[in-house]
């Protein structure tokens, strides 16, 4: 595992550094799409690449982490919506080319089902964006997950949703309570994950996720057992890494050649 610890609009450059390197190498990659706050500034600058040097998504395919249960396919939150608003848009993704969990099918077990197929049949995902949840979870892996699991059902914890509350205009009771996820073992699954987190609210997620026990109590940790994450972080976000003077020297150390 890669730690980087660089302020939040480096942290931003650097994945889409390494998106559009996988892109120019691979024009029909398959890319691992994540919502929340964490990978905006990523899209913002994924789409300021298309505009400016023209980096194509033509021939790509994304693949969402998660949605909601039950929002209405019109609802500002509905994830399919984020991802088309926030990056599919902005970059002329055409929208077939953008898969997500169905969250208002009727038979959500083989809705989950068929989108581990459709995750396979496209070769698999190249590299995922992740971000980190307060209480340690990727996805809507939320703590106590299967470290094995793969796309199903969950139940939010109030944690998460009170966390989601300020994408609701603040009301947690509008936040919906079940969501569908990748699993844990979807994710792992991935040939590259790049985790962005920022903010001292996520230090100890982080601290877990790099330097704890790999426990289903931190989801995240699953990461430490991955062969290529990449875990970039603020320096708030690092406040309560103990090896953080370390990650700083590696990555200072680290040949020019080399990416992500």
């Amino acid at each position: 595992m890669e730690v980087v610890i660089a302020p939040a609009g480096r942290l931003a450059v650097l994945a889409a550094n390494a998106i559009e390197a996988l892109l120019r190498r691979k024009p029909d990659a398959v890319l691992g799409l994540a919502t929340g706050s964490s990978p905006l500034r990523v899209y913002d600058e994924l789409a300021r690449r298309h505009v400016e040097a023209g980096l194509s998504f033509a021939q790509a395919r994304g693949f969402m982490l998660d949605e909601y249960v039950d929002l209405p396919t019109d609802h500002h939150e509905r994830y399919r919506n984020v991802i088309e608003r926030e990056i599919a848009s902005r970059v002329e993704w055409a929208p077939e080319q953008v898969s997500g969990p169905d969250g208002g099918a009727d038979d959500l077990p083989a809705a989950c089902e068929a989108y581990e197929r459709a995750i396979a049949a496209a070769g698999g995902v190249d590299l995922q964006l992740l971000g980190v949840g307060t209480d340690g979870h990727i996805g809507f892996n939320e703590p106590g997950s299967s470290l094995a699991s793969r796309t199903r059902i969950k139940t939010l914890t109030h944690q998460t949703r009170a966390d989601n509350a300020r994408f609701f205009g603040g009301d947690v009771d509008l936040v919906p309570r079940h969501c569908v996820t990748q699993g844990l073992g979807t994710i792992m699954a991935a040939r590259h994950l790049v985790l962005l987190a920022t903010g001292k609210q996520k230090a100890e997620a982080v601290h877990q996720l790099v330097e704890g026990p790999v426990s289903a109590m931190w989801p995240a940790s699953v990461m430490q057992l991955h062969p290529h994450a990449t875990v970039l972080v603020d320096d708030a976000a690092a406040s309560r890494l103990q090896l953080g003077d370390y990650y700083r020297q590696t990555y200072a150390d680290k040949p020019s050649w080399q990416g992500l």
